[in-house]
């Protein structure tokens, strides 16, 4: 239970919240421009294509949506080899896609998906002669992780914009509280977001400026560390900035954001903290050398809500879902703004970062009601595209768009 101590604080937190979302003007909605089959988990666009979005389904299957319509067969179908588990907020299947930022040239396109024996696959695949269809029997697989559990998969690949190497996150294996302390273990690659050339090497090389080359007991693959589950981070692609969502564990959830200089080998403390706050132990853990988070807030939203008596609290929520720093120019109010959300109350946010401070923190759901005529549900990823528009991705299969309003 909060004390009246603590339920002040909020008020005057969710006041200050209020005032700041002044300095960003309510010019800009989301618009609805696709649907796709349910169980949408993230969006996707391959450097020189600016007709088509690429959706990924957790069922296995990668969906195009081109000139605003969903074309019927799915661009790659693997659900013959991805954990196709029923239960409701199941964490497995098919979690993560990138293309090659030679695509057009090579073909070539990645996903991270947890196969039928539960264990996380980093694979490579081929487009076929027909650019709607990827060739299914293509797979070369890069790395094979077991999972220990069936949470906490992460399942997230990118490439870096500045040097064209893939990173690829992963959770700390699941349960609660990390049992088996792999986040802080730099001997195993979960808990991790790791970083490999896929240009050299067989199946790939590890950059020889990864933090912990050569080091004992230590995988060479890792860039950083300390993450539970990291449920989608992104580069700035004007300042190669890392900005992570960190899913926690039963009372914080975080972002960090931090210079590719400052990522490269950070800890970003789990199991020793929770965002902020020490968790193992629960007092006076030693938080020496460890990256704290940019911005953090309290997961217990429909308590909060109760407690609180506001219809939208600006600063709650139960699982965060990482996003990107807008840099498209449709929407010039939003210039650097960190866009992010929260999976179960579908709220989303931005602020900006000046100093390594927060700046202009908004709650823009607030916004978006005023503006467009609906509004994500269970929001599990934000996208954007060549030109730095941006897009969120409802996991019941709505695909929207911000816009002008």
């Amino acid at each position: 239970m909060l004390n009246s101590q603590r339920i002040q604080l909020y008020r005057k937190l969710l006041f200050l919240g209020f005032l700041l979302s002044t300095s960003f003007s309510q010019n800009f909605a989301i618009v609805k421009i696709a649907d796709v089959p349910a169980k949408a988990i993230y969006l996707t666009q391959p450097k020189g294509d600016d007709s088509r979005l690429f959706v990924v389904n957790q069922k296995g299957l990668i969906y195009i949506i081109k000139n605003g319509k969903t074309v019927n067969k799915p661009f790659l179908d693997i659900s013959d080899r991805v954990h196709g588990s029923l239960i409701p907020g199941s964490e497995e299947g098919l979690l993560g896609m990138a293309f090659h930022p030679n695509y057009f040239e090579n073909g070539f396109f990645y996903v991270n998906y947890v196969n039928k024996n539960d264990t996380s696959i980093v694979a490579r695949f081929s487009v076929t002669d027909n650019p709607e269809y990827a060739d299914q029997n293509s797979e070369l697989i890069l790395l094979k992780i077991a999972q220990p559990f069936g949470n906490h998969n992460g399942g997230h690949l990118i490439f870096g914009p500045k040097d064209g190497m893939l990173y690829i996150g992963f959770g700390d294996g699941g349960k609660w509280g990390d049992p088996f302390n792999n986040a802080q273990n730099q001997n195993t690659l979960l808990g991790k977001i790791l970083r490999i050339d896929v240009n050299r090497g067989n199946p790939y090389a590890i950059p020889p400026d990864n933090p912990f080359v050569g080091q004992k007991d230590k995988k060479s693959e890792i860039f950083c560390y300390g993450l539970r589950n990291p449920w989608r981070f992104s580069f700035d692609r004007l300042t190669n900035d890392l900005v992570i969502g960190d899913v926690g564990q039963n009372l914080w959830e975080e972002v960090n954001w931090n210079t590719w200089e400052e990522s490269n080998g950070a800890n970003y403390g789990w199991r020793i903290m929770e965002a902020d706050h020490c968790y193992n132990p629960e007092q006076l853990c030693d938080t020496t050398g460890l990256m704290k988070p940019i911005h953090e807030y309290p997961n217990n939203a429909n308590y909060m809500k109760i407690l609180i008596g506001m219809d939208e609290a600006e600063a709650t929520g139960c699982s965060v879902t990482g996003g990107y720093v807008y840099r498209g120019t449709s929407l010039p109010n939003l210039q650097g703004a960190y866009i992010f959300g929260d999976y179960c109350t579908g709220r989303i946010w931005a602020f900006q970062k000046k100093n390594n401070q927060i700046t202009n923190f908004m709650n823009i759901r607030t916004s978006l009601k005023k503006t467009s005529k609906d509004l994500p549900l269970f929001i599990s990823s934000f996208g954007e595209d060549n030109s730095g528009e941006l897009y969120v991705v409802d996991y019941l299969g709505a695909i929207y768009k911000f816009v002008p309003y």
